[in-house]
């Protein structure tokens, strides 16, 4: 979280990417990084022991937010 939030700081576009696993912890980072409003965008958990098929489908379902994040000015 800490790279995005530099990243987005220098006016670079960034979104951060976890699992749900996280959330608590990722808020917690944003918010002690001093930006409570900068909230990852959360698949499902877990990642690690996922087909590559299983992965994809994690993917597709949050790429059209990704993006929209990207593209949009905060």
């Amino acid at each position: 979280m800490h790279d995005t939030i530099r990243l987005e700081s220098l006016g670079v576009a960034a979104v951060p990417v976890a699992t749900r696993e996280f959330m608590t912890a990722a808020r917690a980072q944003a918010g002690a990084l001093g930006r409570a409003d900068f909230d990852a965008v959360y698949v499902e958990h877990p990642i690690q022991d996922q087909t590559p098929r299983e992965i994809a489908a994690k993917a597709e379902a949050v790429v059209d937010e990704i993006v929209a994040r990207l593209t949009t000015k905060r």
